[in-house]
């Protein structure tokens, strides 16, 4: 498995990815399909605000990709980012999450960022679980503020301090 920068050549897996993620699955929140224009905006975006897009490669394939960005818009948040992991269902249960969040957490603490959040949602347990087991803990769950497949979502909000 390679860890690395993802480039625009990695785009339409990233697109496949993350479209998976909106119409089938509880992870991603959003409703709408995303398209390539727009995970090329988002991409510079990301690179142009030195936040970090990697992707991971097995056997030449990218298996899935992560990332973090901004928490809130405000100055007084600056130091601290929430974070995305999205895996390939065909690389589930390959220990990418904790590679991705591996690299996640040492880009950032290189950075100097303060605080990791994970906001995610309750009904996801492995994520759960994986946040807990680097340190994350739970600081608060917000009942029924999301709906996605005709049924409310809870989001259970994780964070971790990287610097003291």
């Amino acid at each position: 498995m390679l860890i690395r920068a993802a480039n625009e050549q990695d785009l339409p897996v990233i697109l496949a990815i993350t479209n998976h993620a909106i119409t089938q699955t509880t992870a991603s929140w959003q409703t709408v399909p995303t398209d390539l224009a727009q995970r090329r905006q988002w991409l510079r975006d990301r690179e142009a605000a030195g936040q970090p897009v990697l992707v991971a490669e097995i056997d030449g394939d990218i298996a899935g990709f992560a990332t973090y960005g901004s928490f809130r818009a405000y100055g007084g948040y600056a130091l601290t980012v929430e974070h995305s992991i999205y895996v390939d269902g065909r690389f589930q249960g390959q220990g990418l999450g904790r590679a991705f969040l591996t690299a996640l957490l040492d880009h950032a603490t290189a950075a100097g960022m303060h605080v990791m959040v994970g906001a995610i949602s309750a009904d996801n347990a492995v994520s759960i679980k994986l946040h807990e087991q680097f340190g994350f803990t739970i600081t608060g769950r917000m009942p029924e503020v999301g709906q996605k497949f005709g049924r409310w979502l809870d989001l259970v909000l994780m964070q971790k301090t990287l610097s003291k």
